[in-house]
């Protein structure tokens, strides 16, 4: 078993898994090949599949993780991930986490927002009979810290219930929407009831980071194998992910200063 105190976790953020995907979401997809040929990957080497539940409930109570843990995240919803993703999943006896934007599914709560087909609630409910972890992504996909304390709220409670009544349980897991976050929106997504969240950063996760700002790797089109070892083995991150480090900075200046602006206009409460 692993030393709880100081494992550092992949886990790997997934968007779309398609072989024709649209422009809007080509660039964070990967195609069936790909992930099959990944999910080989962490066979051939040896990890050991978590979900996100699993794995915050070790390093919140101490438990050991299993040896060489990885994590095989998904977000947004999209309908690969039940054609293509899950069958391999299966085959390999792999757990996985689905963060879903519900306002992006078909069925009665679509606001028409989703990026390209998306999943309907039968397929949602097949995957989580199949053993992968649903979690929430907020309704609308918004970047959370842009949003005033009542949209917040909305936002993570809205989810939370809809996710509830469809599957008959609470999702105890939260992924930020583009990776954004701040105390403020850390502190709701808390009192909303969710046990754990993840970020992105383009890192290892770590417990010391706690349990409302794991870090992600990102999966994309252009992962060829040799990078996704690096991945799954930690090796290089900063220098794989250096240019989207520089960019995440830039834009987050940009951010924080688009914010400001809001809360200072005129009858802003």
């Amino acid at each position: 078993m692993a030393d709880v105190t100081d494992e550092r976790v992949p886990i790997l953020m997934y968007h779309s898994v398609a072989t024709e995907p649209n422009d809007a979401t080509r660039a964070l997809s990967v195609t069936p090949q790909a992930f099959a040929e990944q999910m080989a990957v962490i066979a051939e080497r040896g990890l050991t599949p978590v979900d996100t539940a699993e794995l915050a409930a070790c390093w919140r109570t101490g438990r050991p993780l299993p040896e060489r843990p990885v994590l095989v995240t998904f977000d947004d919803g999209y309908e690969g991930v039940h054609r293509h993703a899950l069958p391999v999943l299966a085959r390999h006896g792999f757990p996985a986490t689905l963060f879903v934007s519900t306002g992006w599914l078909r069925g009665p709560h679509d606001t028409g927002g989703g990026l390209d087909t998306m999943l309907d609630w039968e397929q949602v409910r097949e995957l989580a009979d199949a053993g992968v972890e649903i979690g929430g992504h907020s309704h609308s996909h918004p970047q959370l810290d842009q949003l005033d304390d009542r949209r917040l709220r909305s936002e993570l409670v809205l989810c939370k219930e809809i996710v509830s009544d469809r599957l008959g349980r609470a999702p105890a897991s939260f992924a930020y929407p583009y990776g954004y976050s701040s105390r403020r929106v850390r502190e709701a997504v808390r009192e909303t009831g969710y046990a754990q969240a993840l970020a992105v950063g383009n890192g290892l996760a770590r417990r010391s980071q706690g349990p409302y700002a794991l870090r992600r790797v990102t999966v994309r089109r252009s992962t060829d194998t040799a990078e996704f070892e690096r991945l799954v083995e930690g090796r290089a991150l900063s220098r794989v992910f250096v240019r989207d480090r520089a960019l995440t900075k830039g834009y987050a200046v940009v951010r924080r200063a688009r914010h400001a602006r809001r809360l200072a206009a005129p009858g802003r409460r």
